[in-house]
């Protein structure tokens, strides 16, 4: 498998939070986030990511699941899931996670792919990320 690593600084295009009543501090937040890779990788330079996740959140901590669709500078499309925890404190908010592809188009079909990532908000609508990982490309099928 081949290693990469990457970063991307994503723009929160929509954010649902509903207050829950049965703890003070809970909250379960709905987002859509969308970026630009920037990698040494050529395969994820300036893919556009789009994520989309659900937070449970007590006091700003809790936990984050999601999905994520990368359009790559080919045309083709990668898709995956996503999970982390997330910390709120006196240095701010954090996600840390796990990622992995599960479907693509193009080259990403059948491509193996999973790794880590890390997010530290820079703002309320606005984060940076940092990934790695590993992946492999399906072989391409040979005519009989």
């Amino acid at each position: 498998m081949t290693e990469t690593s990457g970063s991307f600084t994503g723009r929160t295009r929509m954010l649902h939070t509903v207050s829950l009543a049965d703890v003070p501090g809970h909250e379960l937040q709905t987002v859509e986030v969308v970026g630009t890779h920037s990698s040494p990788d050529a395969i994820w330079n300036n893919a556009r990511v789009s994520y989309w996740g659900v937070s449970d959140l007590v006091a700003g901590s809790g936990s984050q699941r999601g999905y994520y669709a990368n359009e790559h500078s080919d045309g083709g499309l990668e898709y995956g899931a996503f999970e982390g925890r997330v910390t709120t404190d006196v240095n701010g908010t954090r996600i840390e996670g796990t990622w992995r592809a599960t479907s693509g188009t193009g080259i990403y079909a059948g491509m193996k792919a999973e790794g880590t990532f890390a997010v530290r908000l820079t703002s309320p609508s606005e984060g940076e990320c940092s990934w790695q990982g590993r992946y492999e490309l399906a072989a391409p099928s040979k005519a009989a």
